[in-house]
Formats: structure tokens, C-alpha cells, sequence
């Protein structure tokens, strides 16, 4: 006997004790889906049978049963389930999470159940018990169906239980396996001369289908020959001209497997009338009506047939290629995708109401595309709008082409909107939704007015980010409080904030008795990973700064969403503004887009904005007073106090007293103060004006369309070579490629360090040459940049003495595992944001990776590192 379950649903086990319930569960279902009462009772009281511990049990019971049926798992309740009262319980939750609920029965004899019973050790049960369960089972045969079971399975005999074969069958939303390539289009209301149209602008070619059912208005469909679908979103007929045209068509492409369709709650109600229900002919209705009362007796018959039969079949919505993509017609929250129940259908054909009436008596919509914080790309329609826009990962396409609109495709998994205009207005719109002629179109989109303002729900507690480079990364509560007082209180307009630049960690220590960092660890760790080019990167003393440089303020607005004017902002690495004065800000974002200009770089990168990584020097205004404040005036004082301390101890040694060895220490003591005070001045001069700067691109990470960090850092450090050759503030980046395993090679790369920080060069960053190295699509092991800093700007950072002997013996054990730890995640997170803002993903879901980046620099890591 084969029992058909639906993959996903709630599955009730019915039958008296002694039954076989458990049994049978054991043999049929995984360990982890079934539900036992008995087991609950043990693990409330550590006895399954104390009956004083049900209610408590069936409270835990609910509770797990809730919990897998919220992540969409199978369920089965092991427990008598005999009483009404018992199932209405399960019954009602099956609704909550939108799953079918079903019943098998276990109706074997009395005696079977008594005899079982009589063998169990761990059990005494009364025979009238078992006759009551029977008696109770008996009474809810008949009411099983009105109570909401959808199914039920009925067992009478020991050799049926065990002859039972059960078959898990996908829920008919369920085409996860089907990747596509689709065109989804819109709300076509009967407009069948702008769908053929749109088809063949699609690709598509008419092909002639040999079917039953045709009739003389539409015998054909449309095929690509590339093997691409159409799926269309509902509403195929009512107020159009075409309406048996366009739903014949419909159903000719779905019979041919040339497209999927959802239906529309004008389809569902013009199957209604076709059934002689009671129904309004209104709302566009009439015109499908009197279509079909224009055909002759035997082809309204044969349509009629056909069309119920088509509509009758059609599904609430579908989940398709790999649960990333929802089409349904009206929409589909998060908690009901993939999910069958009443409500999910009634969800899907009218959307999210009130239950009130406007003033021209059109149902009150709530926008739950607007709370929509799924993974999955929701495409939908019912609503006419003047433009396809995205919102949240959902996107409505219904353009309006029966009220002379437009009729949209969009291409999946491309993300294309393709559309054709409508040839004439065929209906008026109870409410106007095109814009009047001469209007402006309001400059923001849906998704910038609602990317306005960050929303904290969407930030606080525990924070899980999927990353593309380094799996899924970990924020703690804590640290995203100290995050989020950071964004909402310091940080630029949230809208220019879509990346912050990673940590980096230094080279390993080596063994040099003179040196904490230096080449040769850093060509030995990329050496061990099988690096084969590393390259070497003059490390510039400034500032991180992030400049995003848009074409104008007009692409600003459009793009980012920014009305205030601004053509671009420079930030700091923690998303605050780095100029505090806009003015200074706007003059530098105009010598960089002059220069930009200049080399037609906008439409060599057919872009209106580009994203830079850069050092800006000198170190910023409150770096640059740290210094004369703080390193100066220690260094001062240090250097006029050694020497009172020196000049005491000669005039000491003149006078007999053995102060040779303290003499020494202190004139060492001098010296060493000296280098300190040299170390800083050398990053430091004064600014009067804008041209007194200096900024030193090496990334170019990201413009529309796409992250750079495809090409590798030559590519990169050449192509901003070229684009700002010529402008004054530019700094240029001095490199050297270096081979790890060539012994001559890191030597030359030794040497151009060495020869680097005896100037007063900071020291460099090296590099594998491609800007994400290991393979590709693979979890981020290696570091992407390691710093090698040289040993006098180290003095800044360590103080004056830490070249002494037991000083560098004792920094030699710091430890680097959380910074390279915290350097991997955070450069995983930075292009992860990158990502999500170019793949145009709400600005929420960029923030998210944003925001976890800015609350990994919360944890404790050596600020010296």
C-alpha cells in the first residue's frame, strides 16, 4: 500500500495506544522528524508515562513542531491524536505555518492493541482505556475532513501497517530545480497584440501546436530557440481586446512547455463565471464575457472546457532556481514562499489589504514589499506602475499596458527589463498611475526613498553575514552597539556608504637581531602558500581615505540617491567625513574628476561614478595634531631632559664617581630620541590650501556595473597611472615584482626596502599579484596584503627604546593570529558590499556587510599591530 505525503507538512498519527504509531514512525521517518508525546513527558519529568506531566509535555510538543515547521520541515506527531481538542491544536498551527496537514489512522482490532499493550514492561493500561481511544477514533472518521486534514490514510489490519510504502511528493510551488533562463512578463489583461510584440523583441518565433481544445481565435505558440521560457505573473484577461487570444496563448506555451503561469485573481474570477458561479461582471470582465458569448455554440463549449481546465491547474505561486527567484501575481511574503495553504493563494491573487476601501472604493494596500527582508528575488504584478523598479528584492512589472502603459518582460537571471508600448490606452485606470505629460518624474527611486534612513532592527543583536570569500561571518551583540552608535551618530549619509576598507596585518618577526619587521618573512609566507608573484607596494604615511568621485551631482542623485548637491565624499575608515569643511571635500573630488575628465574615463568605463581606495597625506588634522602635541612635545621634553641628565653625570665622572656605564645609557637614551622626533617630522607639513595635499590611489574597487577585484594590483596601480598622470596632488604609488622562490629576486626586493626606509619611506605592503589570491570561488586563506613597516617609523609605534635588545626580544612573541584573523574577514566583508551595492541589492543589505565590518574593529586586537 503506497501512502502519498506532501513533502513539507504536518503529519498526524491516529490510533489508540498499542497501535503501532511508534513502530511505524520509526521504520518510515527520520529519527529527527517525528514527535513523540511519550518521549516529551520523559524529557520533562524522566518518565514518559506521568501522565500529571502532559500538559507540560504537549507544550514542548508545540513547541518543536513549531519550530521545524517554521524552516519548512517535515513534521510527524506521534501521540493518539483520537479527541478533537487535541488536533485542533496541531491542526491551527499547520495553518500558522502554511502546510498541509495529514492523517493516518492506525484502526487495527482491539485485541491487537490489548495484547501489545499486555507486553509492554514499561506500561499498565487499562483495557477500557484502549476501548474508549477505539470508540473516540471511530467518532472522528467523520469529521477529520471538515476539521482541516487534507488527506487521510486509512490502516485496518497488522498486514496493511506493514505492506505501507510512503511516498514524500513535492508541493506543486516547489520547482526549485528549474534555473531557467526566463522572461517573466507582467499583467497582460488581454493585450495579445503587445505580448506578440514583446515576444518576438524577446527572441521568441511562432510555432504551429497540434492540440485538442484549439479553437479558431488562437491554434499557436511561441518558442525561443535558445531554450528560454516565459512565465507569465496572472491577469491574462478582463479589459483588454484580446482576451481568449491572450489566454489560448497562455496556454498553449505552458501545454508545449514554452512557459510556467501563475494565476491572476481576474483568470480565477472569469473561471468562476465559466462555471456558472456567482459572480460581478465588472472590472474588465464583461469584455472577456461577451468574447466568449460571441463564439459559436461549439467553440464556446470547447473553450469554456478549456479554459476552466487551464485556470483550474494553474498554481498560487512557484519557488524556482534553487528558492532565489518567487513569481507570483500579486506578490509573496518571506514566511508563506514555497508554502500551500489557503491563505498563501489568497496572499498571492489580491496581495496584503486592510479590509477598508478608498474613496474610489479600491481595496486599502498594505506595502509589504516595502517590510520584504527575504533572500529571494520576488517578481509580481496586480498593481500597475509606471516603472518596473526594484524594492527590497522584490519587483513589480506590471507597467500598465492595458491603460497605456507599457507590457515588461524581465529577463532572469539577467535582471533586463525589456518592454514594448502599448498601441492604445483600452481602458481607463480608476486611479491615474502614469505621470502627466510635462511632468518631472520624481528623482528618487522607491528603494532610495525607502534607503533614507537606516532601520536598527535590521542591525542589532547577533549579526550572521554570508560572504562570498570567508563563508559566513560572526558579529557579536557588543560590538555591533558600539557599531551602530558609530553609523548613526558619526558616519557620512548612509547612502555614500557602501564600503570600508579592510585591516591589514604586518609581516611574522624574523630572527634579526636589529629588526622587528622585515622583506624576507613576508616573501616566506606568501613562499609557503604557493604565491608564485607577489608585488611590492610603497606603503605611504597618511591616512586611509575612501573617494567616491560621481560624474555630477545629477548621476549622484540618481545612482546614490543623494539630493543635497554633493558630487561625490571622501571618508575616513571608519565611514566619517575625512574634511570636515564640504568645501574641501567638493575641491578635491573636482581636481580628481578634472583629471578623470580628461581621459574620457567615464565612457572608457561606461560608468558615472568610480570608488577609490587611497593614502591622503599628510596624516589628517587630528593626526597631525597628535603629533605636534602629544609625539612633539614628549620628544621635547625627553631630549632637553636627557640632556640636564648627561651634562649631571659627566660633571659627576669629572669629579671621581664611576658613571661611565649611566653616561653612555643616557647619551644612547639621547640619541634614540632624536630618531624618534625625526621619525614623526618626517610625515608631517604644514597645509595652507588644497594643492598642499597629496593623495595616492592603488585601488580603483569598484564602478558601475562591476568590482575590480577581478584584475590583478598591475593592472590596477597602471590604469591609475594614467588617469591622473597629470594631476599635482597625485602621488604615485612605487612598486616592485618580486618572485618568492627566486632567491636573487626577493633579494632585489629586499634591497629596494631597505634602500626605501633609509630615506624615511613608512616601509611596503606586499601583495600576491592577484587582488584575491587562492583559487577562485574557494574560502579566503590567504593573506591579501601583509605590511612590512620600516624600523624608525616603528619608533612612532613602539616608542623611542624599542630597538634595545630585551625590548625586540620581547615584541618578537606578539601575537598575530586575531589580526590576520580579523584582516581576512574584514577584507571578505569590503568586497561583499561592494557586491551587493553593484548587483543594486537595497542599501539595507550592503549596510549589512558595512556595519559588520565597522563592528569587527571593536574587538581587541593590538591597536600596534
Amino acid at each position: 500500500m503506497q501512502i502519498k505525503i506532501p513533502a513539507f507538512s504536518l503529519v498526524l498519527l491516529v490510533g489508540p495506544s498499542g497501535s503501532g504509531k511508534s513502530t511505524f514512525a520509526a521504520r518510515h521517518f527520520l529519527p529527527t522528524e517525528v514527535i513523540s508525546s511519550d518521549h516529551c513527558r520523559a524529557l520533562v519529568s524522566d518518565d514518559e508515562n506521568n501522565l500529571e506531566a502532559t500538559a507540560d509535555a504537549f507544550d514542548l510538543l508545540h513547541h518543536l513542531a513549531a519550530l521545524r515547521l517554521k524552516r519548512r520541515k517535515l513534521v510527524v506527531i506521534d501521540a493518539t491524536n483520537v479527541q478533537p481538542e487535541s488536533r485542533r491544536s496541531l491542526i491551527k498551527l499547520a495553518r500558522t505555518y502554511h502546510c498541509f496537514a495529514v492523517a493516518i489512522l492506525f484502526d487495527l482490532p482491539e485485541e491487537v492493541c490489548r495484547e501489545r499493550n499486555r507486553n509492554r514492561e514499561d506500561r499498565d493500561l487499562p483495557d477500557h482505556v484502549i476501548r474508549k481511544q477505539r470508540s473516540q477514533l471511530g467518532r472522528s472518521m467523520k469529521r477529520l475532513r471538515k476539521e482541516g486534514i487534507r488527506s487521510i490514510s486509512r490502516l485496518r489490519t497488522e498486514e496493511e501497517v506493514d505492506a505501507v510504502t510512503i511516498v514524500r511528493e513535492k508541493l506543486w510551488t516547489d520547482r526549485r530545480e528549474e534555473q531557467g533562463p526566463f522572461d517573466i512578463i507582467g499583467d497582460l489583461h488581454g493585450c495579445c497584440t503587445e505580448l506578440e510584440s514583446l515576444l518576438e523583441k524577446l527572441g521568441y518565433e511562432p510555432t504551429e501546436v497540434d492540440h485538442e481544445g484549439a479553437y479558431r481565435g488562437y491554434p499557436g505558440s511561441y518558442r525561443h530557440p535558445e531554450g528560454r521560457r516565459v512565465i507569465f505573473v496572472g491577469d491574462l484577461v478582463d479589459r483588454g481586446p484580446r482576451n481568449l487570444d491572450t489566454l489560448f496563448l497562455a496556454r498553449n506555451m505552458v501545454a508545449t512547455g514554452d512557459a510556467i503561469c501563475v494565476p491572476g485573481n481576474h483568470d480565477v474570477k472569469f473561471m468562476r463565471w465559466l462555471q456558472g458561479r456567482k459572480v460581478t461582471v465588472t472590472h474588465g470582465l464583461e469584455q472577456t464575457v461577451a468574447e466568449v458569448e460571441a463564439l459559436e455554440e461549439s467553440e464556446r463549449t470547447l473553450a469554456r472546457k478549456e479554459a476552466i481546465a487551464f485556470i483550474d491547474r494553474l498554481v498560487s505561486h512557484y519557488e524556482l532556481d534553487d528558492g532565489n527567484l518567487v513569481v507570483a501575481h500579486a506578490g509573496m511574503k518571506e514566511e508563506m514562499q514555497g508554502r500551500a495553504s489557503g491563505a498563501v493563494r489568497e496572499f498571492a491573487l489580491y496581495g496584503e489589504t486592510t479590509g477598508e476601501s478608498d474613496e474610489l472604493g479600491l481595496p486599502v494596500r498594505l506595502d509589504w514589499a516595502a517590510r520584504y527582508r527575504g533572500t529571494a528575488q520576488v517578481v509580481y504584478g496586480h498593481t500597475p506602475v509606471p516603472k518596473a523598479e526594484w524594492l527590497n528584492r522584490t519587483i513589480n512589472i506590471d507597467t500598465g499596458a492595458v491603460f497605456g502603459g507599457r507590457l515588461t518582460a524581465l529577463r532572469y537571471p539577467e535582471l533586463e527589463l525589456v518592454s514594448v508600448a502599448a498601441e492604445k490606452t483600452y481602458c481607463e485606470p480608476a486611479r491615474p498611475f502614469l505621470p502627466v505629460e510635462g511632468e518631472e518624474e520624481r528623482s528618487l527611486s522607491r528603494q532610495q526613498q525607502e534607503d533614507r534612513l537606516l532601520d536598527a532592527d535590521d542591525l542589532l543583536g547577533k549579526l550572521f553575514v554570508e560572504t562570498a570569500h570567508a563563508g559566513r561571518v560572526t558579529v557579536r551583540a557588543e560590538n555591533g552597539a558600539a557599531a551602530l552608535e558609530v553609523m548613526s551618530r558619526f558616519a557620512v549619509d548612509p547612502r555614500w556608504l557602501i564600503y570600508l576598507p579592510p585591516t591589514m596585518a604586518p609581516v611574522g618577526t624574523g630572527d634579526h637581531p636589529d629588526y622587528l619587521e622585515r622583506p624576507e618573512q613576508a616573501f616566506s609566507y606568501y613562499r609557503g602558500r604557493k604565491v608564485s608573484r607577489v608585488i611590492c607596494q610603497e606603503k605611504h604615511m597618511g591616512s586611509r581615505a575612501i573617494v567616491l568621485i560621481g560624474r555630477s551631482p545629477e548621476s549622484v542623485r540618481e545612482r546614490f540617491g543623494v539630493t543635497t548637491g554633493e558630487s561625490g565624499v571622501v571618508t575616513t575608515r571608519t565611514g566619517r567625513h575625512f574634511f570636515p569643511d564640504g568645501g574641501v571635500t567638493e575641491e578635491v573630488l573636482a581636481l580628481m574628476r578634472a583629471s578623470l575628465d580628461a581621459h574620457d574615463f567615464w565612457n572608457e568605463f561606461e560608468t558615472d561614478w568610480i570608488l577609490l581606495d587611497c593614502e591622503l597625506m599628510p596624516w589628517s588634522e587630528k593626526a597631525r595634531l597628535l603629533l605636534q602635541n602629544q609625539y612633539a612635545a614628549v620628544g621635547s621634553a625627553a631630549e632637553h631632559g636627557l640632556d640636564r641628565a648627561i651634562e649631571l653625570a659627566e660633571s659627576a665622572l669629572a669629579s671621581g664617581l664611576d658613571t661611565g656605564d649611566l653616561t653612555r645609557d643616557l647619551r644612547e637614551r639621547r640619541r634614540e630620541a632624536g630618531l624618534y622626533r625625526d621619525a614623526y617630522r618626517h610625515y608631517c607639513w604644514p597645509v595652507t590650501s588644497v594643492h598642499d595635499l597629496r593623495v595616492a590611489p592603488f585601488h580603483i574597487m569598484a564602478t558601475e556595473g562591476r568590482v575590480h577585484t577581478d584584475r590583478d594590483h598591475t593592472w590596477h596601480l597602471e590604469t591609475i597611472d594614467r588617469l591622473f598622470e597629470n594631476l599635482a596632488i597625485a602621488q604615485r604609488t612605487e612598486r616592485l615584482i618580486v618572485e618568492p622562490e627566486d632567491p636573487a629576486s626577493c633579494a632585489e626586493g629586499v634591497a629596494w626596502w631597505e634602500k626605501m626606509t633609509a630615506s624615511g619611506g613608512e616601509g611596503m605592503v606586499v601583495k600576491p599579484i592577484d587582488f584575491i589570491p587562492g583559487e577562485e570561488g574557494a574560502r579566503l586563506r590567504t593573506q591579501p596584503a601583509v605590511k612590512v613597516r620600516g624600523r624608525e617609523y616603528l619608533r612612532i609605534i613602539y616608542g623611542p627604546e624599542y630597538t634595545r635588545p630585551h625590548n625586540l626580544e620581547r615584541l618578537r612573541d606578539r601575537n598575530l593570529g586575531r589580526k590576520r584573523s580579523l584582516a581576512l574577514r574584514e577584507f571578505a566583508l569590503g568586497i561583499e558590499s561592494l557586491s551587493r551595492f553593484v548587483n543594486k541589492e537595497p542599501l539595507r543589505r550592503v549596510h549589512e556587510a558595512v556595519f559588520a565590518l565597522l563592528a569587527l574593529e571593536s574587538e581587541p586586537v593590538d591597536p600596534r599591530l
